[in-house]
Parts: structure tokens; C-alpha cells; sequence
């Protein structure tokens, strides 16, 4: 069965069912609401008057100060026209200096990849546009979706569920709103009032609003908000439509207007971000950092980026979703569709998306996956239950079990994306230095670093994997735990190489410059950076469990075998920690981020939590729901002051 098509199934989550559509006379209309999603004649036209234009956006684009971001906030994706149109505006008008666009939109029910292409080629001027949409289109699963554009000049985040639960979750402040989706005679719940609160609630003071209807209910309802509504020309053969600005007239639309009292100010982004640690998460966040404008400051007392944890020569890009559809679970799948999408755009050189079998290993993994499988529902795109022989088919080896099958995963080379994603004009490197002490001096952070004299900045990011509790400027310890894992290197000629990587109790990689690698053993009470026989033995007999007719001939001895040993870092709860650092009664620190524990995912999860972190060091909207960012909080990590015991707990 196909699951981007509408069926009637239990295990509907976190597919979303998506909008079914009839065509007439090559333009797209809803069955759900019977409407169509643009005008017949010309819907670019529409667009372009209903909303940009009646928003003034030509011209508050060309007026943004450098560095300056404008947001952007939409009822109903649809076709994404909307959409596309503003970038193509942005392009045209904002000052190359200018920040970022950010597009922040909803849509319960999405259009299938097919649609959503058969929709825009309606427009061949958007063409390109419409083309980077496309690939980076994400697959229809409920949460919210970050997409990136023009080298971080515009982010789309879209959020695929109710109107209600988005506007709830999302965290944002808009400049601008496109009050789009169906008449509210046919889709009268995205109109409602909680809707129209939700829409208050994301605005300030001088922000505006269009929308195509002319209802007397939507402008009573945007009036009542505080909104100073207006009946303007439609467009077209439409008579009216409506266009406001919250507290206040179109002559404030020039950026002075007085700021609401209910909303503070956006954060304005700090000149210059110190990162301790330049493994993968260290190297994301000052790549995205450095692409916002901000000046950023790359420590690590390593000779080189990726050298630590994230120096081996290759990674598995993977997660394990869970049979409930959590929070964990949530963040792992944003995180990997991110993931995804982000090595394709920025370390495409180092990416290999051939696919990845998550193996059902033994009996107790099968009955997870069938759970897994028996609760849940996901797209093709995302993943897909095989068996054992359509598993050897697409891993082109010998697999006794089925297991799960990830078709847009894969493996990176982690030293070397590390090493790209440095090279930045933003980005100045500090390597070979060890930090030895922080300290707060008139609201910025002096960094103590051996044989150096002391770099001052406005934040500072501690990234410093397992080494990152003892960089922490806070009395208290912090549950924290050191993973040792020790990779195994095999000569290709040794084993029957896959062609798809092949995960299980260790991953097995498919081959490069001659070499397959083997990882990696989970060692939480040794301490030992050197490679080990014992841990090189450890990986063979666990991919031999794995995968027992992998050898060409006699399992490969120990004895001699090349590897290497990193250090993970991890939380107690195994879920990452990202955000700003807390002191001992639980208030934020000014200017200090933790985000490190990442554990064995951390290729995965890097990506998304340096989106999400950027976006608060600088005051944007963020790419994550609330509900997720408050599970981040380094604080959840601090070692209670009172233990609660475990007889009574």
C-alpha cells in the first residue's frame, strides 16, 4: 500500500493523510473543502497582490538593516506558491547584507511529492525555486520541518498538523502575515478564534496581515485582537479582501514602530561565538553561525577539526525510532530527515546516501521492529520493513534476518566534513590549545587558553564532547557519561563488502580507498585511548553474529588490525543536551550554551541542534517545537541535590 495515499488505518501515525485533490482544467482543487488552492487565471498574480504586495514587502525588504531578519508567517502551505513567490521578492529587493527570511507556515493536509510537481509546473518563471523545493521537500510525517536555502539566506519551517497544535508549539514572532487556506465558509477551523489568538500571539507591534477574504467574522475577529483592519480592492473578480497592522497604521510600516509591550525586543545576535570543540557538532554550529554573519571563534586543543570522536573515516547516518511515537522518537526522525537534506547541501563531497538496513539482529530486535511495525506508519520515503531476502538484494550480501530499510541514509566521512564545514571567512580556528579556564568580566566571557593570551567574547558554546563537564563554569556536577569505542579497519579483500550500510549490534560500512570499518564497541568503564586486540576481537565476532557468511575465507585475526579509539559523550536520560547553561538556582547564565551528549548519534543529531541553537543565539525562529526544546535543557542534567533513592523512587 502506498502510504502517501488516503486509507483508513489505526496505525496512521506519523504519516499524515495528504490532501486529495481533483484537477479541472489543470488547476488543483481541495476535495476535503472544495476549493481551489489558487486563482484560475493567474494565481502568481494573486499571490504576489494579495500578499506581498499588500503586506508593503518590496519595500520593508529593501529597507532592512544589515544583519536584519524578517519573518514571515502563513496559514495553509498548499502549493507552497506563496511561498516561492516571497522568495523570488526576497531575492529581488532585500540588500545582500540583509538577514535571513524566515517562512514560517502550516498545513494539515500536504500535497504528495507528484502533486506539489505537477502544481508548480504551472509556473515557469519560479522554476528554479520550485526545483530546490522539490529536493528538499520533506516527506508527510506530522512535526516540524526545517528546510535551508540559498546558503542559510532563507529557512522554511513548515509545520505538517493542526493549525492549533502548530501555532502552539511553534516558537516565532512574525513581521508579516499571509492569512491564506480555503474560504472560511469551507474550512471554517482554521479560522476560528483560538486560530486568530494563536496569530496575535505571534506578532508585535507593527505587524501586518492580508488575506483574501473579506468575511465580517475574520476582520471583527483580527480587530478584536488589536489589529487595525482595513477593506481593500481584491484581486481579480474578487470585489474585497483585508489587510491590517497590529497596534497601530501603514505609516508605521518603516521599522520604527513602537515595540508591544507583551513581546521584547528580538534578541540581537551576538558579534562573536567562541565553540569549544570542533567535532561535528562544534563544526555545524559555527558553520551555520558563520553563514548568519556572526563571527566565530573555533577552540579545540586538537591540531585539526574532526580529530577526536568525529575523526574516523567513516560514520553511519542513523537513529532508532521508537515503538511510541515520544518525544525521543520525534526528535530522532526530525533529526535524521534533517541530517539528510543538511549533508546533501553542505558536505556532499563526503556523503554517501547508499541506503542503511537497520538489522532485526536477534530475537529480541525482531520483536521490537514487529511493534514497531504493528504500532506505526511511515512513508517509503522515510523507511520500509523488508525481509531477508529483499535485504541481501539491496545490501548485496548474505542477510539471515530483515529488519528496516533506510533508502535516503547512508555514511559520511566525519573528519573530513569537519574539515569543510571550518573553512569559513566567519570562521577563525584556534587548534592545538587547550582552554583552561572561563570567566564572566563585564558581560562577555574571557577564555584562559595555555600558551595564549586570553580570547574575549560575547557567548561561548561549550562542545567539547566528553570532555565537556570539566570546562563547565558551574559549582555542581553533571550526569555525564564517557562511552569508549574503538572502530575495527578490515582490508576489503578479507570480507564480503555491502553495498548499503548494515547496522545491528555494530555497523558494517561499505567499502572506501580499499578499507571497510567495522564500529564500534560500547565500553562505559574503560578509559583506554590505545586500540586493543580485545576491542578489535569484540567487533568481529559481533559482525560475524551479524552477518555469518560475511568472510572471504577465515575470520580475520586481531593481531595487527588497524583501528581507532574516540570517546562519546552521553546524558543519564541518553538524550542530547543543547541550549543555554543554567546556574545552581536554575537561572540562565548570560552568554554560555552547553551542547554535547550526543552519544553515538551524534552525525545525526548535530545538524538539527545547531539549527535550533543558532537560531536562539540570534533571536530567529526556532526549528524546534517547545515541548522538544524543553527536553534539551542542559539543566535536567544537574546531579540533584538530594538523590532521590532508588527503593523509593
Amino acid at each position: 500500500m502506498n502510504p502517501e495515499s488516503p486509507a483508513a488505518d489505526s496505525r496512521q501515525r506519523p504519516s499524515l493523510q495528504p490532501a486529495d485533490l481533483v484537477w479541472r482544467d489543470g488547476v488543483p482543487e481541495s476535495r476535503q473543502f472544495g476549493d481551489v488552492y489558487f486563482c484560475r487565471d493567474n494565481g502568481l498574480e494573486e499571490s504576489r497582490y494579495v500578499f506581498i504586495d499588500r503586506n508593503q514587502l518590496p519595500e520593508r525588504f529593501a529597507g532592512l538593516a544589515p544583519g536584519a531578519p524578517f519573518v514571515v508567517a502563513e496559514c495553509g502551505f498548499g502549493t507552497g506558491l506563496n511561498f516561492l513567490a516571497t522568495w523570488q521578492a526576497w531575492r529581488r529587493h532585500a540588500p545582500a547584507d540583509s538577514g535571513c527570511l524566515h517562512y514560517v507556515t502550516i498545513e494539515k493536509h500536504p500535497l504528495t511529492v507528484a502533486d506539489l510537481t505537477r502544481a508548480l509546473a504551472l509556473w515557469p518563471e519560479l522554476a528554479g525555486f520550485s526545483a530546490e523545493l522539490l529536493a528538499q521537500y520533506p516527506p508527510l510525517v506530522e512535526g516540524v520541518h526545517r528546510l535551508v536555502f540559498d546558503s542559510g539566506r532563507v529557512r522554511l519551517t513548515v509545520f505538517f498538523g493542526d493549525a492549533q497544535d502548530g501555532w502552539e508549539q511553534l516558537e516565532f514572532t512574525a513581521d508579516a502575515w499571509y492569512l491564506d487556506g480555503f474560504a472560511p465558509a469551507r474550512n471554517p477551523e482554521l479560522w476560528r478564534a483560538n486560530v486568530i489568538t494563536a496569530v496575535r500571539q505571534h506578532s508585535k507591534a507593527g505587524t501586518t496581515v492580508a488575506t483574501f477574504t473579506s468575511v465580517g467574522e475574520v476582520r471583527r475577529a483580527l480587530a478584536g485582537v488589536g489589529f487595525t483592519m482595513s477593506k481593500v480592492p481584491g484581486y481579480g473578480r474578487k470585489r474585497d479582501m483585508l489587510t491590517g497592522i497590529l497596534g497601530g497604521n501603514a505609516s508605521e510600516l518603516d521599522g520604527e514602530a513602537k515595540e508591544s509591550t507583551e513581546y521584547p525586543r528580538r534578541r540581537q545576535p551576538p558579534r562573536s561565538v567562541a565553540i569549544i570543540g570542533s567535532g561535528i557538532a562544534g563544526c555545524t554550529l559555527a558553520r551555520n553561525l558563520a553563514e548568519r554573519g556572526v563571527a566565530v571563534h573555533l577552540i579545540d586543543e586538537t591540531t585539526a577539526p574532526g580529530s577526536a570522536a568525529s575523526g574516523n573515516l567513516q560514520g553511519a547516518l542513523y537513529v532508532k525510532l521508537g515503538v511510541q511515537f515520544n518525544y525521543q522518537t520525534r526528535l530522532a526522525l526530525a533529526a535524521l530527515l534533517f541530517s539528510q537534506r543538511y549533508y546533501s547541501n553542505n558536505a556532499a563531497d563526503h556523503w554517501h546516501p547508499c541506503g542503511l538496513l537497520q538489522l532485526a539482529g536477534d530475537e529480541r530486535e525482531q520483536q521490537r521492529q514487529a511493534k514497531f511495525i504493528a504500532g506505526n506508519r511511515y512513508p517509503d520515503a522515510v523507511l520500509q520493513p523488508v525481509d531477508s531476502d529483499r535485504a541481501t538484494e539491496l545490501c548485496g550480501v548474505d542477510v539471515p534476518r530483515g529488519g528496516l530499510w533506510f533508502p535516503d541514509s547512508g555514511w559520511l566521512e566525519p573528519g573530513q566534513s569537519c574539515r569543510a564545514l571550518a573553512r569559513h571567512r566567519n570562521i577563525q580556528g584556534h587548534f592545538g590549545h587547550r582552554v583552561t579556564r572561563l570567566t564572566p568580566c563585564n558581560g562577555r566571557w574571557h577564555i584562559a587558553i595555555a600558551g595564549k593570551n586570553d580570547l574575549v567574547t560575547d557567548h561561548i558554546v561549550i562542545c567539547a564532547g566528553h570532555q565537556s563537564p570539566g570546562l563547565i563554569p558551574v559549582a555542581g556536577g553533571f550526569r555525564f557519561r564517557t562511552i569508549r569505542g574503538q572502530v575495527s579497519l578490515l582490508e576489503a579483500a578479507r570480507l564480503k563488502a555491502p553495498k548499503a550500510v548494515v547496522c545491528g549490534n555494530r555497523y558494517l560500512n561499505p567499502v572506501r580507498d580499499g578499507i571497510c570499518l567495522i564500529g564500534a564497541t560500547f565500553d562505559l568503564h574503560s578509559d583506554d585511548a590505545a586500540v586493543t586486540e580485545a576491542s578489535h576481537q569484540e567487533n568481529i565476532s559481533e559482525l560475524e553474529g551479524m552477518l555469518p557468511g560475511i568472510w572471504q575465507g577465515e575470520a580475520p585475526a586481531p593481531e595487527g588490525m588497524r583501528g581507532r579509539v574516540g570517546f562519546r559523550c552521553t546524558t543519564h536520560d541518553y538524550q542530547p543536551a543543547a541550549g543555554p547553561l543554567c546556574g545552581p538556582d536554575g537561572h540562565e547564565l548570560e552568554g554560555i550554551s552547553l551542547f554535547t551528549g550526543l552519544g553515538s548519534k551524534g552525525l545525526s543529531y548535530a545538524p538539527l541542534l545547531a539549527e535550533y541553537l543558532a537560531d536562539r543565539l540570534t533571536g530567529q525562529p526556532l526549528a524546534l517545537p517547545k515541548d522538544i526544546a524543553a527536553r534539551l535543557n542542559p539543566d535536567r542534567c544537574r546531579v540533584p541535590a538530594h538523590p532521590v533513592s532508588t527503593a523509593t523512587a
